[in-house]
C-alpha cells in the first residue's frame, strides 16, 4: 500500500531535501526514521528538491508498505516524531491509490519568500534583510503580471541542469504585506514586512530565489516591469538578478 505524509522541515540543518553522499538531507534523515520505527528498509519519494537551507511547511513524501501499517495513523506519526530530530515534523500519514506519485502526480506547488526592510533578531533566521533604501513593489507586482502563462523560464534557471524542458506555468505570483506574529502579540511597530507568493505546475532549479532577486531589481528602479517579459522572452540566467538567499524560502503547499 502507498501512504502519503506531510511534513515541514527548517532546512538550515540539510543540504536540501535529496540524498547526497557526504551531507545531511531531509529524504536520508526520513528514510532512516522510518526503516527504524518500521523495522526494515524503507525507501522514500518527494515532492521534488528543495535546496540547501530551504524549508518546507507543507511538503509531501511517500513510501509504499505491504499492507497495512502496524500501528494506528496518530500513533505511528507520535512514534515517528518522537524519533525525528527536532528540525522535521511530520503532520499526517494517509493511505492513497498505488498509482498517486509524491512527484509526478502533483499538478500545483507553491511557494513563500519573505523579506523584511529593518533589523529584526526574531525573523533573521527565516526572512532575509532587503536593506535596499526604496522598494516599489506596486511596479515589483507589475512585474508578476508577465510571469503568469505558460514559458520557458530558462532565464532563472540555475546553469548546468539536465531538465528536459524549462518550460513552465506560473499560476499566480505576487508581492504582499504582512505583519508577523510576533509585532502583533507586542504591539510593537509593524516596520516593513513582505512576501513573496509564486504557484506553478513545476519549478526549475534555483526558479524561485532567480526571480526574486530579478523582481527587486525592478524594485529597486534599475528596471522597468517590462523587462521581466524581455528577460523570458529572450534572456540568459546571466542577465537576470542574483538570487536571493535560500534561508528565507518555505515550500508550503503541494496540490494533487
Amino acid at each position: 500500500m502507498r501512504y502519503f505524509l506531510c511534513l515541514s522541515y527548517d532546512g538550515s540543518a540539510f543540504c536540501g531535501w535529496q540524498i547526497q553522499p557526504s551531507a545531511p538531507s531531509v529524504q536520508q534523515c526520513l528514510e532512516s526514521t522510518l526503516s527504524r520505527l518500521l523495522g526494515r528498509p524503507v525507501a522514500v519519494t518527494g515532492a521534488g528538491r528543495t535546496d540547501t537551507a530551504v524549508n518546507a511547511s507543507g511538503y509531501i513524501a511517500h513510501f509504499d508498505w505491504d499492507g497495512i501499517l502496524p500501528f494506528e495513523a496518530s500513533d505511528f506519526t507520535y512514534k515517528l516524531n518522537a524519533m525525528l530530530p527536532r528540525e522535521v515534523v511530520v503532520h499526517s500519514v494517509s493511505g492513497v491509490a498505488e498509482d498517486l506519485h509524491a512527484r509526478f502526480s502533483a499538478r500545483r506547488r507553491e511557494y513563500t519568500y519573505f523579506i523584511h526592510r529593518q533589523k529584526d533578531p526574531f525573523l533573521r533566521a527565516y526572512s532575509w534583510q532587503c536593506g535596499y533604501p526604496q522598494l516599489d513593489f506596486e511596479a515589483m507586482n507589475q512585474a508578476c503580471q508577465f510571469l503568469l502563462g505558460t514559458h520557458d523560464f530558462s532565464c532563472f534557471e540555475k546553469t548546468g541542469t539536465d531538465n528536459k524542458t524549462s518550460v513552465c506555468t506560473v499560476y499566480e505570483a505576487y508581492w504582499k504585506p504582512y505583519v508577523p506574529s510576533h509585532i502583533q502579540v507586542m504591539e510593537g511597530p509593524s516596520g516593513d514586512y513582505w512576501y513573496f507568493r509564486i504557484a506553478a505546475d513545476r519549478f526549475l532549479r534555483n526558479m524561485v530565489r532567480a526571480t526574486v532577486g530579478t523582481l527587486i531589481e525592478v524594485g529597486r528602479g534599475k528596471h522597468r516591469p517590462e523587462w521581466v517579459a524581455q528577460l523570458i522572452e529572450s534572456g540568459t540566467r546571466g542577465d537576470a538578478g542574483e538570487s536571493v538567499p535560500g534561508h528565507a524560502l518555505f515550500l508550503n503547499k503541494v496540490g494533487y
